[in-house]
């Protein structure tokens, strides 16, 4: 069964979804844009026998609180420094990471600062490499160079309905399997009032990510975190060039394009999660062999 829960972090109420034992192993799942922790919902239930799976929301997603621009700084430092309370206001002590999105940026800052706490990566459509911005990001990065009210304008079509439709329906095989539900419930959180500042923001605040591409890449080979990759290879927003070049830093990598679009769970959440299952107990059991001989 998922518990719904609220933890206060510096005066915020952050909402997250929780299923499973924990004494099994945990697998942090940190959601994209423009979504929440809803898009695990299926995933969660599905993995929650043999995991523990912890979701949050970021301050201004979901069912978290939603400070507006003048009273909180939305940047990627500071979601990334509030998530780590997060994860020590609920106790966590060693976990894998699912990044997807503007979960890549966030889970990558927690990761190179506590590399011992990271047991692995589950990678989905989360980019970390200069060959993953391509054309879709080009208005984004002419915003970075010049926070102008033209250059604004240019992207506030990005919370609108119908964008947040294409994000869900674009790439797919067949229609049919994405639920409406998906693009109504963020669309509903991205039109309160205040929320379009909130994502102008961080797409803003996007552009202090490229720079630490190089620091991430660090940890990829200073760390070798076990990786699974479950990308969607037909996403406009990060295509699979960007999957590709994690095999350049990782020498443990399980390596899966799938045939569908941006938020791959909506059409392969089956597939993705037999991945996972595989792929988890496969390391994780190998990992707690390891530390049983080391104590002998």
């Amino acid at each position: 069964m998922t518990t719904y829960r609220t933890v206060s972090i510096d005066g915020l109420n952050i909402f997250y979804r929780e299923a499973g034992s924990r004494s099994n192993p945990t697998i942090l799942l940190l959601h994209g844009f423009p979504t929440s922790s809803h898009m695990f919902r299926n995933l969660i239930l599905a993995l929650a026998d043999k995991f523990h799976l912890v979701a949050p929301d970021y301050p201004g997603y979901g069912n978290s609180s939603m400070p507006t621009v003048h009273e909180f700084d939305y940047t990627f430092d500071l979601l990334a420094e509030i998530m780590e309370k997060f994860i020590t206001a609920i106790d966590l002590k060693k976990y894998s990471l699912y990044v997807m999105d503007y979960g890549a940026p966030i889970g990558y800052r927690i990761a190179a600062k506590y590399p011992e706490r990271v047991q692995a990566l589950i990678v989905q459509n989360g980019n970390a490499y200069e060959e993953g911005l391509r054309e879709f990001w080009e208005p984004i990065k002419a915003y970075w160079q010049d926070k102008s009210p033209e250059n604004a304008s240019k992207l506030t079509h990005l919370v609108t309905l119908e964008a947040t439709k294409w994000q869900y329906t674009n790439g797919v095989r067949n229609l049919e399997t994405i639920s409406p539900d998906t693009w109504t419930m963020d669309q509903l959180f991205l039109d309160r009032p205040g929320n379009g500042e909130i994502q102008l923001a961080l797409l803003h605040s996007y552009g202090t990510n490229p720079p630490l591409y190089p620091q991430w890449q660090e940890y990829f080979r200073n760390y070798q975190p076990p990786t699974l990759i479950v990308w969607g290879k037909n996403d406009y927003i990060f295509p699979a060039e960007g999957a590709y070049p994690y095999q350049r830093d990782l020498k443990d990598v399980e390596f899966h394009l799938l045939d569908t679009g941006h938020f791959a769970l909506e059409e392969e959440g089956d597939a993705i999660s037999d991945y996972i299952r595989h792929f988890m107990s496969a390391h994780i059991a190998k990992e707690n062999i390891m530390l049983a001989t080391s104590r002998k």
